[in-house]
Order: structure tokens, then sequence, then C-alpha cells
């Protein structure tokens, strides 16, 4: 008698150690290219804090920079799969860096206006998202060559992001008070290029990267392709709650990360390097709770952790930044609600491939993700005009309050019941006409 036989992944690994590439290649990327974008996040506001001094403007900046967001994540579904996965990502990397390094060479040149820093972030914008999308809903693809789980797949991924995310700011922090917001804007654009580098040679010759053989392009296909896109978001009810839930909480938290932190750390804190250390503590036991929940999540009810996660990380810091003086007890704050945040995303990533159809994956993600991002640009725009209106702190516990309430979904609505369990296989079956293909949902799943 035969001994027990080995999993099928397992023995593919042993013939061909490169099934791994792919996958570290994606993580690698996404670390160097997240680390960028850190940068970036805190580079912008206090380049535009910096240069104009009004918390309206940093919020007019976000808004350019993330409505374009929206329109490519609307209509970018099928144009990813045709195009490939591989190859957009690699263009949306090279498009972001020469669009990133424009803003501090045009403005050593002294040519620099107001409405030419919008017009860089759009178009930053624009291309950013297709790119994030093309390499997340490979993820489930990755994982199963690489011979891993998706769940740990999908908390690998993410803990790598809050990592990166996490080196990144504080870098940042410490770079703009050296060298200059402007310095700091072309080491972006270095990474950029890195990502870009590494995507292309380590996805080359995956199929799932590749162009899919669809029907010919026309403007029917096109929009056929796209609407079985929002009918599956629509008749899955859970999918659809996380999308409205994510998309009011990342309107508020793109609000915080683009005007009111910034604006806090300059009015009460220490400035820049304050604002690096706390976006680097958050994303540090972001990265801590992403390694915890990959390791041990699994045996928990996820809908409890989801909702209490989601409590812990929201209104709190908003809360305490305006009642509380100086900088530890925000770091405090935001290193148990970046803990908590560290658990979202892995859940959301399992949830979404446990009831998205293959054939499905890139239209729908792209479908979520538009959504969940939906208020952003309103988000930045909204809490630089409350800031100047209204005040700080007034305007922080505004935004808590409407955090808080946005939060409380999970606890109050039934479809959120079905999370616990993945569906069985005949509901997990393509929409009508499609053959069997990643907030958030796609490129990033939905973060807070």
């Amino acid at each position: 008698m035969s001994g027990p036989k080995e999993p099928r992944d397992a023995r593919l690994l042993d013939k061909n150690p490169r099934d791994r590439w792919p996958f570290v290649a994606t993580l690698a990327a996404n670390t160097i290219s997240i680390a960028g974008s850190s940068l970036t996040l805190i580079g912008v506001p206090w380049f535009v804090l910096q240069t104009t001094g009004s918390a309206a403007d940093a919020g007019i900046v976000a808004f350019c920079a993330t409505l374009p967001v929206v329109v490519s994540a609307i209509v970018g579904g099928p144009v990813i799969d045709r195009i490939g996965r591989r190859r957009i990502s690699v263009v949306s990397d090279l498009v972001c860096g020469l669009a990133v390094a424009a803003i501090p060479l045009l403005d050593h040149a002294g040519a620099l206006e107001f409405w030419m820093l919008c017009a860089l972030m759009a178009v930053s914008g624009l291309v950013h998202t297709p790119g994030l999308t093309a390499r997340y809903v490979l993820l489930p693809d990755l994982a199963e060559r690489a011979g891993t789980t998706l769940p740990r797949a999908a908390s690998l991924y993410d803990a790598v992001s809050r990592g990166a995310r996490m080196i990144g700011a504080a870098l940042a922090g410490v770079l703009i008070a050296v060298v200059g917001a402007e310095t700091v804007l072309l080491l972006d654009a270095v990474t950029f290029a890195a990502s870009a580098a590494l995507i292309a040679t380590g996805l080359r010759g995956v199929r799932a990267a590749e162009p899919q053989r669809l029907a010919p392009v026309s403007l029917t296909t096109y929009r056929t392709e796209l609407r079985e896109g929002y009918a599956f978001l629509v008749r899955t009810r859970l999918l659809l709650g996380i999308t409205l839930m994510v998309m009011v909480t990342n309107g508020l938290d793109q609000g915080w990360s683009s005007v009111l932190l910034p604006v806090h750390a300059r009015d009460e804190l220490g400035g820049s390097a304050d604002l690096g250390l706390l976006i680097a503590v958050s994303g540090g036991a972001a990265l801590l709770g992403a390694l915890l929940y990959g390791v041990y999540g699994e045996r928990f009810p996820r809908r409890a952790i989801f909702a209490g996660a989601f409590l812990l990380c929201g209104a709190p810091k908003f809360v305490v930044a305006a009642l509380t003086d100086g900088t530890l007890p925000l770091a405090v704050t935001m290193a148990a609600g970046g803990f908590a945040a560290g658990v979202l995303n892995p859940i959301l990533t399992t949830v979404i491939y446990e009831r998205v159809p293959d054939a499905l994956r890139s239209r729908v993600s792209s479908v979520t993700t538009a959504g969940v991002e939906l208020t952003m640009p309103l988000g930045g725009l909204a809490a630089g005009l409350l800031v100047e209106r209204a005040g700080l702190d007034s305007a922080l516990l505004a935004v808590g309050g409407v955090y808080l309430l946005a939060t409380l979904s999970p606890l109050v609505f039934p479809a959120w019941r079905s999370m616990e369990r993945a569906p069985d296989q005949g509901t997990h079956a393509p929409a009508p006409g499609v053959s069997s293909s990643g907030p958030g949902p796609s490129a990033p799943a939905p973060a807070p």
C-alpha cells in the first residue's frame, strides 16, 4: 500500500520552486510602491501647507487626486482583462512615477502653478488604481501557484502593505524635516520605477497576468461586461453592505489623512516628524495585527472580529486628537486602532474571493473599488472647508461622530451574518452569459 499522497501544490513546488517567484515579486513590488506612496501621502499635503498655508487648498488637491481614482475604477475592469494585468500594472507605475517627479522638478524651475499641482495629482490618481487592481486580482492565482492558502496569502499581502506604509511614513516625516518635501517626492518616483521593473519581470509567463481572450472590443460588449460587475454586486447583499460601509469610512479617512492629521500635526504637535511618527506607529501596529490574524484568525468568528476592529480603528482617533494635547495620547490611540485595522483587509479579501467567480473578478473588483472610493474626493475637500469654517477641533469631532455611526452597520443589518461562512459552490457561479477570471473588492480591498 502506498503512503499518503502529498498535496498537488506541494508536488508542483518540489518540481518547480520558481512557482513562488511571481507571488514574491508581487509582494516586493507592492512593498516598494506603497512605501513610496506613503512618502507622497505625507509629502504632498505638507508641500501644500508649506507653500499656501491653507487647509482648504490641501483639501482641493486631495479632491483632484482622488476624483480620477473613482472614474478609472468605474470603467477599468474590462480594460484590465483585455490589455493584461501585468501590462496595466507596469504602465500604471511608470506614469505615476513621471507625474510625481514632475511636481518637484517644476517647482525647482519656478514654473509650478497650483493648477499644475492639481493636474499632476489627478493624472497620478487616474492611472494608479488600475495598477493596484491588476495586482490585487491576481492574488488567488499567485497563492495557488505558491502553494499557500488564500487567507494566509491575503494576510501576508496586507501585512507587507501595512509594513511598507509604516516604513514610508517614518522615512517621510524625517526626510521632510531634513531634505524637504520636494526630495521626498522624487524618491517616490524612484519607487514607482522599481515596482514596474519587478512586475515586468516577475509576472512574465503567468497566464492569469496576460491579456484574456474575450469578445472583440465594442461599446456594446464593454457596457455588458461592466453591467455584469454591477449586477453581481447588487444581488450579493454582503458585498453590497461592505461596499457601502467602506465607501463612507474611506471618505472620512481621506479627510483625516490628507487634511485633519497634517493640520493637527502642524498646529498642535511637532510638525512633519510627529506626523510621520504617528502614521508609522499606526502602520506598524497594523502590520502586527495582519500577521497575527494570518496565524490565528481562522479560529475566530469573522463578523465579531470585523465589527469590533472597525469600531476601534475608526472614531477614537478623531476624539483623542480633538480633546487631548501632545503626541503620546494620539500615538497610543492610533497604535490600538492600527492593530485593529490590520485584521480588516484579510477578512474582506477572503470574503470577496469566496464569493466572486474568477471570470468576473476584475469587473467586480473595479466596481467595488469605485464604490469604496466614491466619497474619497469629497472627504478631503469637505475636511478642508470644515477646518476653515468651524475650526480643527469641531471638524475632528464631527467627522468622528459620523465615523462611529458608519461602523455600527455590521452589528445592525442581517446581511452581515453571512460573513461567517463561505457560500455553497452553487452560489459562486458566474452571472448568466459568462463562462468561468480585488475595498478593494478590487485593487486594494477596502481599507480603513
